[in-house]
């Protein structure tokens, strides 16, 4: 498999289709059993309360996986993703009703690098708040 994108293409400052990501306390369910973290602050409200958060809130690892969806999707590999990091700066609080929350997620090409990579910047935001920072992907492309 390979990039579908051109790096011919693509400048610095080229944005990437921004997307969102619904979360409900039952995609954290089927988060858990899938990664097997059943840590009770991603689906035990009291729990959670009790230990200081304001609610259930989501894995951060998921939270980092739907953020680089917007490069994949771009990209149109996977694979073409060959360094991915961010830092946790706030949790994904996810309400116990039917909403649940939203993480919406932008990205822009931030600079162009030797050997057909780009590295993009991303921007994953719930309820106003900044919830990733540094989040940074290096991709090779086409």
């Amino acid at each position: 498999m390979t990039a579908k994108v051109s790096f011919d293409e693509v400048e610095v400052g080229t944005e990437l289709p921004a997307q969102s990501f619904p979360v409900t306390r039952a995609t954290l369910v089927r988060y858990a059993g899938a990664s097997g973290d059943f840590n009770p602050i991603h689906w035990n409200e009291k729990f959670a309360r009790e230990v200081g958060l304001p609610d259930v809130i989501a894995h951060g690892m998921f939270t980092m996986a739907e953020a680089i969806r917007v490069v994949t999707d771009w990209a149109g590999d996977p694979g073409a993703v060959v360094d991915y990091g961010v830092r946790f700066t706030k949790p994904v609080v996810v309400p116990d009703d039917d909403k649940g929350a939203l993480i919406e997620v932008s990205g822009k090409v931030a600079a162009k690098l030797e050997g057909n990579l780009v590295r993009v910047d991303l921007v994953a935001v719930c309820d106003g708040k900044k919830v990733l920072g540094m989040s940074r992907a290096v991709v090779r492309l086409a």
